[in-house]
Order: C-alpha cells, then sequence, then structure tokens
C-alpha cells in the first residue's frame, strides 16, 4: 500500500511563488515519496523528516500506522530551520 500526500496551505502558496520549473521539480519529487519515502527522507534535528531537491528542502511529518506524509514547510536552505 502507498503513502498519501497531505498538503498544508502554506507550502502550496509557497511553490505558487516559485519558478515553474523550480515548483514542478520539487512537486515530482514530493510525488515520488508515494511507494517508498524513506528512499529519499532524511531524519533532521526538528520533529520529522526532510527531502533534499536543490537548494530546497521540504519539511516532513511520516504518520507510518495511516500511511500519511503530511507535507509541513517547504523553503530555501539557508532560511528553512530558522523558523
Amino acid at each position: 500500500m502507498s503513502y498519501r500526500i497531505v498538503w498544508d496551505k502554506k507550502p502550496k502558496e509557497f511553490l505558487e511563488k516559485l519558478q515553474r520549473a523550480i515548483s514542478s521539480r520539487i512537486y515530482k519529487k514530493v510525488n515520488e515519496l508515494t511507494e517508498n519515502p524513506f528512499r529519499f527522507l532524511e531524519h533532521y534535528e526538528g520533529e520529522g523528516y526532510k527531502l533534499r531537491v536543490g537548494d530546497y528542502r521540504v519539511l516532513i511529518d511520516v504518520d507510518t500506522s495511516n500511511k500519511i506524509l503530511n507535507i509541513l514547510k517547504i523553503g530555501h536552505r539557508k532560511n528553512i530551520y530558522k523558523e
């Protein structure tokens, strides 16, 4: 059974502001996570996992019991961990 992706409002708004090439690359990479998410995800010091896509990071909360990937935040690598 594959994982389901749930997007928060802020990450979707962030993707809309990015250049189309970058946002489509991030969106494509996130969609690749549905079959085997831990192939690409790395644990980070915060409360979840991160996905690296070029200079951008996607912070994700993984609910393994319900097979849900909750996309919490997307940002540039120099700013993403400051908040």
